[in-house]
């Protein structure tokens, strides 16, 4: 019995070691990247207790509908999300308010124009993929609900994000974020073709996504300095939170459930050692 026992913490211990192994490893989709590794960033959602910065999501928002907006949609993000970052429902309102949608048909079966509501998904910059390809040298841009997780290595990830990554797609905002900054002059010698730019991020270093940002290309309402550093890390951090809003929440339920099994772990503990002394006796 006690052999057995033996066998199997050992094979328990070895498949743990194999997961942590598998979980450190690169996807196939990263070794096989060209770009240069975004380097890791300090994220407040990082870590098992780690939250979103409101503060730098609303900035985040801010800059996506100034700058973003007229090429990207976010279309699984409703207005009425945007309260989970701290804004009220009066702000919301607002928010909605600015955007027209269109909706019908009417009674007499014709659509119309309508100010938005809370309810209402963020605006889509383009009626369709077809008119987003010609206005973009024949090449739509892609909706940034999940970028992040686009960006983090593909669905097979799971595991190394909650072993090696517990700010969950922390590696997918250090993308973006690396990618808004990491527009420059291409290193001599290197052919950069016309309507497109240079970026030290984007695999193949040739992007044909024009540089989105420049100093003060927004002016924030906290009076925050619109450095391209600093809206480059609130879009990242709004991105993030787009992707994942429910983070925070899953994070609270793992605490709960950890603490749930410690607590377990010490009576059965206690109950093995009452039992076996009843042996003794």
């Amino acid at each position: 019995m006690k052999n057995k026992t033996v066998k199997s913490a050992l094979l328990g211990l070895a498949g743990v070691a194999l997961v942590s192994a598998w979980a450190l490893t690169p996807t196939t989709a990263e070794a096989a990247g060209a770009g240069v590794k975004p380097p890791s960033q300090n994220w407040s959602f990082n870590g098992i207790f780690g939250t979103f910065d409101r503060a730098s999501a609303q900035r985040g928002f801010q800059v996506y509908k100034e700058v973003c907006a007229s090429c990207h949609g976010m279309n699984l993000i409703a207005y009425r999300h945007l309260q989970q970052i701290g804004f009220s429902k009066e702000q919301v309102k607002v928010l909605a308010a600015e955007a027209t949608v269109i909706d019908g048909p009417n009674d007499e079966g014709e659509m119309f124009e309508r100010p938005g509501r809370p309810s209402d998904t963020l605006p889509e910059p383009f009626e369709n993929k077809k008119a987003a390809a010609a206005a973009n040298n024949g090449k739509a841009p892609p909706d940034l609900s999940l970028i992040t997780k686009a960006r983090s290595g593909g669905g097979d990830s799971i595991v190394r994000f909650s072993i090696a990554q517990p700010g969950g797609f922390a590696l997918g905002a250090d993308y973006i974020y690396a990618l808004l900054t990491g527009y420059d002059d291409p290193p001599e010698g290197f052919d950069v073709p016309d309507g497109v730019a240079y970026n030290t991020y984007f695999p193949g270093h040739i992007i044909a996504m024009a540089n989105p940002l420049s100093e003060d290309a927004v002016e924030y309402t906290d009076g925050t300095k619109a450095t391209v550093e600093q809206m480059a890390w609130d879009l990242s951090t709004f991105f993030a939170w787009a992707a994942e809003p429910e983070l925070e929440e899953r994070k609270r339920l793992g605490v709960k459930v950890m603490l749930f099994l410690l607590v377990l772990t010490g009576m059965l503990y206690a109950l093995k050692r009452q039992v076996w002394s009843d042996q003794k006796h």
